[in-house]
């Protein structure tokens, strides 16, 4: 069965790092987009990053542009996300999900996404 599974989430300080890791199996990881998402308690889950694994393009919603970045190691099945300079407004629940390629995947529509880690949560204190 598909199962992406994350790691790596952690209180930090603002201005601090984290890395999350996604590790993906029973599916074909290069055929696939992965993205990160996020939900912070009362608002809607959003994307903030994705890859290609295919192409290795990546892509980042606004908000994590010059802070995040996302890179695969298809070797390992493992995705992961590097934060730095992490704000409080970063506080969330992060996911990791996959989908295999179309255009509702590079824009990180939630819905599109086929299968779902179960989170890990980040919180960034002032």
């Amino acid at each position: 069965e598909v199962q992406l599974v994350e790691s790596g989430g952690g209180l930090v300080q603002a201005g601090g790092s984290l890395r999350l890791s996604c590790v993906a199996s029973g599916f074909t990881f290069d055929d696939y987009v992965i993205g990160w998402f996020r939900q912070a308690p009362g608002k809607e889950r959003e994307g903030v990053s994705c890859i290609g694994n295919y192409d290795g393009a990546t892509y980042y919603k606004n908000s994590a542009k010059g802070r995040f970045t996302i890179s695969s190691d298809t070797a390992k099945n493992t995705v992961y996300l590097q934060m730095n300079s992490l704000k409080p407004e970063d506080t969330a629940i992060y996911y990791c999900a996959a989908v295999y390629p179309s255009f509702q995947a590079l824009r990180m529509v939630p819905a599109a996404y086929d299968h779902w880690g179960q989170g890990t949560q980040v919180t960034v204190s002032s």
